[in-house]
């Protein structure tokens, strides 16, 4: 099995787009963003390996090309599948980082947002390890309240209005977060950690 390099980094965002005092897993998964493009968006999935097990440690090995699909019958259909989130959330609120926000990661796949397509392009993902059917923990929701809030003053074109869920950049193929994800309260976290803002710079 390939070694996932993870390091435990104890200082906000650094130059290179890595949001320090978090966990840093670092995944192949990524590429170059086209020239001149603004990050505007953040979209909030979620993940679970296999479906509805939590801690398994398989979403860090899935997104560093090193799951063993041969673990769980689940896996043979991941197997050869490249894909990345910059961020995850698990039950506990624990944040890993696999990819610099300055770079595109392989989170949305065929997308579209107000008319622009290849949300990958453009948008910084989240995935909330959990279920579309079962509630989000509430350390989730804070820890992604706060990680909204870091992402936004690093990126300024990011604001409340444009963080969406994958469901809202590719209905009919894709519903995470799900009916469970609570908007109403995420918004309301974000609001208060928002209180004092008056203006955004884009």
């Amino acid at each position: 099995m390939r070694q996932i390099l993870c390091l435990q980094l104890t200082v906000v965002f650094s130059d290179s787009g890595w949001l320090q005092g978090v966990r840093h897993c670092y995944s192949p998964n990524y590429d170059a963003r086209p020239a001149d493009t603004k990050v505007d968006l953040l979209v909030v999935h979620s993940i679970s390996l296999p479906p509805g097990k939590f801690g398994t440690g398989a979403v860090d090995a899935f997104f560093c090309n090193a799951l063993d699909c041969s673990r769980h019958p689940y896996f043979e259909q991941l197997l050869g599948l490249r894909v990345s989130a910059h961020f995850f959330i698990d039950r506990c609120g624990e944040l890993t980082q696999f990819v610099s926000t300055q770079q595109r990661a392989w989170h949305a796949g065929v997308s579209k947002y107000c008319g622009r397509e290849r949300c990958n392009d453009f948008s910084i993902g989240v995935e909330l390890e959990g279920e579309d059917d079962r509630p989000y923990t509430q350390s989730q929701y804070k820890r992604l309240a706060e990680l909204s809030l870091d992402i936004m003053n690093n990126h300024p074109a990011v604001r409340p209005d444009r963080i969406v869920g994958h469901s809202d950049i590719a209905p009919g193929r894709k519903t995470d977060p799900g009916e469970a994800f609570e908007w109403a309260y995420f918004n309301s976290l974000l609001s208060k950690r928002l209180q004092g803002r008056t203006s955004w710079n884009s």
